[in-house]
């Protein structure tokens, strides 16, 4: 709701008063530190994630970190669309640097690098950390499976290298959650809330 009504007001303020206006549809973000970051560990970013909030790779990491299978809700089928840290930092650069012409109508920018099915995001972070993985029950109501084509050819053409899930920089991330696994309150990791009665029943009785 908030997202449909954003984009309507938007609208409406680069057609009625002119307003030049660039949207940044952003994916989820991974990675903990920016070039920036790294100069200090206490400007490391936080970490948080529990089973109700928090997006999937998040919760895979964590899940990993401490010895907890992967939790993949329903089929893993579901498409979501991914971006280092670095590059969602990058992206808001180019978008500033580049703006909309005057008269120009509200641009559009795609701010992710590359999509990954929930399945085979846990099969990656599995293999890079001997994790398990455990299918349950999908507290959502969603297609057991979608396809998710997003287009990020701006930011490419604008001059974006894309740092990739492949790239190795996973373990950074999962270095980070390991060292300070022991803040992990494992009794929050279950996701305890479900979209519809039905799913409810079918979490309980798992």
């Amino acid at each position: 709701m908030t997202k449909t009504l954003d984009q309507l007001l938007f609208y409406y303020y680069n057609k009625n008063d002119g307003i030049r206006v660039t949207d940044l549809h952003q994916g989820i973000v991974w990675g903990t530190n920016t070039a920036l970051t790294e100069k200090d560990p206490r400007l490391t970013n936080r970490f948080d994630y529990d089973g109700d909030y928090g997006t999937v790779l998040n919760r895979f990491l964590m899940q990993a970190a401490i010895g907890y299978p992967l939790t993949v809700h329903g089929t893993g089928g579901q498409t979501r669309a991914f971006i280092h840290i670095r590059d969602s930092v990058r992206c808001v650069q180019l978008a500033l640097e580049h703006p909309p012409l005057p008269g120009e109508k509200v641009k559009i920018f795609n701010q992710m690098t590359e999509s990954h099915q929930v399945g085979e995001l846990a099969e990656k972070v599995a293999a890079l950390t001997g994790a398990q993985i455990n299918y349950l029950p999908n507290p959502r109501k969603e297609a057991i499976e979608n396809d998710l084509i997003v287009d990020n050819r701006c930011f490419i053409e604008l001059g974006l290298k894309p740092t990739t899930l492949d790239d190795g920089l996973l373990a950074e991330v999962v270095d980070v959650a390991r060292r300070w696994a022991d803040r992990c309150d494992r009794s929050r990791i279950p996701c305890q809330s479900a979209w519809t009665q039905t799913q409810a029943q079918a979490i309980n009785a798992r």
